[in-house]
């Protein structure tokens, strides 16, 4: 088996990284916890038309978490029926006739490999935690159910991660689901204890004679047997008029009432087991169980809040990693967004793997690992190294990731909003500053086809228009040409308050420059306290990551 290399991050498709030769092996991750996107705010009506009806705008909001119905499902489906385990694939072919070619069965589609692939890389005794909402959670359960065997389904666990809201013909949704499976039947498991608050005292408490409050126990178990002393009567008392019988043989019994411990009613109850150790205070430790109501969601001011809309409390997630893995196992998030999951394994002193498909993400996880542990170097293996990367980058279906990758690798923060087709007003991302004491900004457009003086021209007047803005970067994938040049320096000079020198109002940067780590010209730490006051890197999630 080829070592598995740990403590790093993953950029492209998750499926991609996992069927690589040589980059997870068989049975190598502890647990694996992931929270695929999926646009769970559609109207369900919507959600399950089918995909050759069109839709109006006015019913859709071009969510980018939403996978479709297309020609590359299409592909993905035709594959996992040629490939994929017979159970899984039969289940996912019953599923796509019951429901339809939709959204949907797009997103099962697309999961059912992926959820294989996960199978196949955990150990015997690792496990899988998915979290979803109610969406989906049913269709996902039977996938893993034909994937991992019902038998290895371990639990349902909800967590209440907000208050109720206003909603408008029907209960308001509070919860997300966690399916949790095993790969065999022994798995790492280690139950968590929680400290309940102040809470109504139990009706089980009773007062001992030196004072002192014992809690106490039933002595009897649910179901009437008329077999051994069980279903017989003790001291006067018969379990089998409450259907009951006794849950401890007689003789046990006998000797917790010579110890003390049967409390007997003065009314003439049934006895009833007390506790050994008195009852302390309204505080106490319980084993957490599959309702999770004490760790809170992230609200708008919380401190590890990072703009991302779905972001997950760290403790949900030292929850999950403390319970089911062990000090040194590796924990998988391939769906890692913010990277609260990879966050918690290294916290808790676990390896870990996470891999995300844009460029944001996997920026904003390596700035929060590096700051939230210093001396911890985060490689981001699949970001572009090379001109090839870059271009391959730039040829994908998706363009934001070229641009994406560009504003980072430019020293920019992605432009917030939402990303609409044809909304592109060439203001791509942003470089925030203080020139002296005014708040400027520089402002990046980027481009990987074909490029020209226009589009120079485009971006100097929306850096005229702008009042904020000082000067405009854009960014193209290939050197620019002659005359693109000329129309750059065309645009004349800036000079800066914060150190009186003069800038170039219109720069060109192109891929090759990026790679080899030229600079935008500006004045010097003129932005580095607004950028430390902003967090760094938590800038550019709140426009987009999937």
């Amino acid at each position: 088996m080829s070592e598995l290399a740990t403590n790093l991050l993953y950029f492209g498709d998750n499926l991609g990284w996992l069927r690589e030769q040589g980059k997870f092996p068989d049975e190598s991750i502890d647990l694996v916890y992931l929270d695929p996107p999926f646009n769970s705010n559609r109207n369900y009506n919507v959600l399950f038309k089918e995909s050759d009806v069109r839709e109006s705008e006015a019913q859709i909001h071009a969510f980018e978490d939403t996978w479709t119905w297309s020609t590359d499902v299409e592909d993905v489906s035709n594959d996992f029926w040629m490939t994929g385990p017979e159970t899984a694939k039969q289940m996912l072919k019953a599923l796509i006739t019951a429901l339809g070619r939709n959204d949907v069965t797009a997103y099962l589609t697309m999961m059912a490999p992926r959820l294989v692939e996960l199978h196949r890389v955990l150990k015997p005794t690792g496990s899988l935690y998915l979290h979803c909402d109610p969406t989906a959670s049913h269709y996902l359960k039977i996938m893993l159910d034909s994937i991992f065997g019902p038998q290895n389904f371990q639990d349902e666990v909800i967590w209440k991660r907000t208050n109720a809201r206003s909603t408008s013909g029907r209960w308001p949704r509070v919860h997300d689901v966690l399916l949790f499976y095993s790969r065999a039947s022994s798995f790492t498991f280690r139950p968590e204890q929680i400290v309940v608050g102040e809470y109504k005292l139990p009706h089980t408490l009773i007062t001992g004679t030196n004072g002192q409050k014992y809690q106490t126990f039933e002595l009897t178990a649910p179901g009437l047997t008329q077999q051994g002393e069980s279903g017989r009567p003790w001291r006067g008392h018969s379990p089998a008029g409450m259907g009951r019988h006794w849950a401890n043989n007689q003789e046990t019994m006998e000797k917790w009432d010579r110890q003390g411990l049967i409390h007997w009613p003065k009314n003439g109850g049934f006895p009833r087991r007390r506790a050994e150790e008195p009852f302390v205070g309204a505080d106490r430790a319980v084993t957490a169980g599959d309702v999770w109501t004490d760790i809170d969601r992230l609200n708008q001011t919380a401190k590890e809040r990072l703009g991302y809309p779905t972001q997950k409390p760290l403790a949900l997630l030292e929850r999950i990693i403390s319970a089911s893995s062990n000090p040194g196992d590796v924990v998988l998030d391939p769906f890692c967004g913010c990277g609260t999951a990879v966050h918690a394994a290294q916290k808790l002193g676990r390896r870990w793997i996470g891999i995300d498909i844009t460029p944001l993400a996997t920026n904003l996880i390596k700035r929060r690992m590096e700051d939230a542990f210093p001396g911890l170097e985060v490689r981001i293996e699949g970001w572009p190294e090379d001109m090839a990367g870059a271009i391959a980058l730039a040829e994908q279906d998706d363009k934001y990731h070229f641009q994406d990758w560009a504003v980072i690798q430019g020293g920019a923060r992605p432009a917030g909003g939402e990303r609409k087709k044809g909304a592109d007003r060439g203001v791509d991302g942003v470089i925030p500053f203080l020139d002296g004491k005014a708040p400027r900004r520089g402002i990046v457009s980027v481009k990987a086809g074909n490029t020209g003086p226009s589009h120079v021209r485009d971006l100097a007047g929306v850096v005229s228009r702008d009042e904020d803005a000082a000067f405009g970067v854009f960014i193209c994938l290939y050197p620019p040409t002659k005359a693109m040049l000329e129309e750059s320096l065309s645009q004349g000079t800036w000079v800066s308050d914060f150190d009186g020198k003069m800038y170039p109002k219109m720069q060109i940067l192109s891929a090759q420059d990026l790679i080899d780590g030229k600079q935008v010209r500006m004045p010097q730490g003129a932005r580095s306290d607004l950028f430390a006051k902003a967090g760094r890197e938590r800038h550019g999630i709140q426009g987009r990551l999937a």
